[in-house]
């Protein structure tokens, strides 16, 4: 699976909004839908709130994107 990182711009991202920027949701409404559905894991677990704060050190997959997302903070 290719590994992709994505660097954070303040303290969080949410996780439909990380879906979004990254290309793996066309639209927010696509990225609750994948959520709720339980084809998302964060560090390897099903997350289903689509609202959850990813602040770096995530990793982020879709089943069937063939894609994890390396999710960063920003250097201070």
């Amino acid at each position: 699976m290719a590994q992709e990182k994505f660097l954070l711009n303040g303290e969080f991202i949410k996780l439909d909004a990380l879906l979004k920027a990254t290309g793996l949701a066309p639209s927010g409404g696509v990225a609750k839908e994948m959520i709720q559905s339980g084809d998302v894991t964060v560090n390897g677990e099903k997350e289903t709130r689509r609202g959850a704060k990813l602040r770096g050190g995530e990793v982020v997959s879709v089943q069937g994107s063939g894609r994890e997302i390396l999710v960063e903070a920003a250097a201070s």
